[in-house]
């Protein structure tokens, strides 16, 4: 988050993400109403909100990843970075490639070196 904070990167994000994030965070980590209402005001300040247009039906494991997928592809993503098992098993969505956070940073450092 802090390098979407800092505007190194652009995440993005759609309504039915941060539906599933609040979702979690009132189910399973049992937040008040206040601290996920101060949190979305939080996200919402530094992504970039898209409307997917697309459904993917692709993880049929947990189909709430393909939220994920959807806002990728409304974003025009360069990649998804996640620690979920399920889309990183895809490798790749189209031409977007899904990697974990390690991978990411990696690549980041390799990219910010050869500027």
């Amino acid at each position: 988050m802090t390098l979407a904070r800092s505007g190194a990167i652009e995440l993005a994000i759609s309504e039915t993400i941060l539906t599933e994030i609040k979702r979690v965070l009132s189910l399973k980590f049992k937040w008040p109403e206040e601290d996920i209402a101060a949190i979305e005001k939080q996200i919402r300040s530094f992504t970039h909100y898209v409307m997917p247009q697309e459904t993917v039906d692709l993880v049929k494991e947990d189909p709430t990843d393909n939220r994920i997928l959807e806002c990728a592809a409304a974003a025009g993503s360069e990649c998804v970075v996640t620690g979920d098992n399920h889309l990183l098993k895809l490798g790749s969505f189209g031409n977007i490639p899904i990697v974990n956070v390690a991978q990411f940073i990696e690549e980041l450092d390799n990219t910010t070196r050869k500027e």
